[in-house]
């Protein structure tokens, strides 16, 4: 069953003092480039609010679908795309004459994608990227990975678009809150005004690292996540897991410059929450089957998508050691996916660690950051 086309009142705006919106009647041709589940997901909010949309993806096939049928079932099945959305399999094309990509591929293809990028722009670009990722052993976050690849000549700016929201919810068009940052925050403003409508809220930030800190760990603890409902433990765990992760994640983000309050936020532990506890989500569906007593290699072949918490829990390892941190659930992840460690004896090894003092941990925080 295909879902008809819903209309909306278009909203591309931003809040006004008085509590209500200031219309914004100028639309823009954006491109989405990942045509996976996150950029079709977002494509379709787009063009919902009236835009022009051009989604890049590699495969011809799925292409052709999107064009004849505006549907993309392998990654959304069931949700019928709005008219303004075109399908590109040709980088060049779907780059002509914009100013304003949407990056939703995953991070380890990154490099690849921002080289094709760099040959087919024909303008300086902002780029908004939605992955939630820390490359291994550079230990760049996703902004210093494409500051690094980029020009100066070609890029204008980068925006992180993150927070609490499955794909498969933002195509159904159930409510969803998001936050943007960006080193200039007019930029963040104007992708603001891009996305903001009836049904997908968007705060700013201008907390850059932390926005991003958050959204790339989150990922480690839902793997966490999976692993205690895989083993059969029930809420407490859960609960405690998270709590306790929501600690390393904030402590890490601290020492790399980030914002405390901002883990407290939509990028913080609203994005820890959703991950945590949905099966949408494809880190917590691995870990779950890791706790039932699979291998990581084919937890990752039966995924079929990438998960992309295993690779950042390598990088938050590294980063661990890099800013002397303490991240026990990080470390023990670790040594489940790289070292061989058994699931349930890396969760009685965390278990039984020297006793310690939460609120001395919560008030070592605040004190790194004020120091700062």
């Amino acid at each position: 069953m295909v879902l008809k086309e819903h209309q909306y009142e278009f909203l591309d705006a931003r809040e006004n003092s008085k509590g209500g919106y200031t219309v914004v009647k100028e639309k823009e041709s954006i491109a989405v480039i990942g045509a996976g589940s996150w950029g079709t997901a977002l494509a379709l909010v787009i063009a919902d609010n009236q835009h022009e949309v051009r989604l890049w993806g590699h495969n011809q096939k799925q292409i052709d679908e999107i064009n004849q049928n505006h549907t993309n079932e392998k990654y959304l099945p069931g949700i019928e795309l709005p008219l303004g959305i075109k399908g590109y399999s040709s980088i060049k094309e779907a780059l002509a004459g914009i100013e304003i990509i949407i990056l939703a591929v995953p991070t380890k293809a990154y490099r690849e994608v921002l080289g094709q990028i760099e040959e087919a722009h024909d303008k300086p670009l902002t780029i908004v990227h939605v992955s939630k990722g820390i490359e291994p052993d550079s230990l760049l976050r996703i902004s210093e990975m494409i500051e690094e690849v980029s020009s100066s000549e070609w890029l204008k700016d980068i925006v992180v678009l993150s927070g609490p929201s499955h794909a498969e919810e933002v195509s159904l068009r159930h409510p969803t809150t998001v936050a943007v940052s960006s080193k200039n925050m007019k930029a963040a403003e104007r992708v603001q005004d891009i996305f903001i409508n009836n049904n997908f809220r968007v705060y700013t930030n201008p907390d850059l690292i932390g926005v991003e800190i958050g959204g790339a760990l989150k990922n480690i603890i839902a793997l966490a996540a999976g692993i205690t409902d895989g083993l059969g433990y029930g809420d407490n765990a859960k609960a405690a897991l998270m709590t306790r992760g929501l600690a390393e994640i904030s402590r890490l983000g601290v020492a790399m410059g980030a914002n405390p309050l901002t883990f407290s936020g939509l990028a913080g532990i609203g994005d820890l929450i959703v991950t945590c506890t949905s099966v949408h989500s494809r880190n917590w569906r691995a870990g779950n089957m890791l706790g039932k007593g699979q291998k990581l290699e084919e937890v990752l072949e039966n995924m079929g998508m990438v998960v992309e918490g295993v690779r950042t829990t390598k990088a938050a390892y590294q980063l661990a050691q890099k800013y002397e941190v303490n991240m026990p659930i990080t470390e023990a992840l670790y040594d489940v996916l790289f070292n061989g460690e058994e699931v349930k004896k890396a969760v009685d090894l965390l278990m039984n660690r020297s006793k310690t003092n939460e609120m001395e941990e919560l008030f070592n925080i605040l004190d790194s950051r004020q120091q700062d």
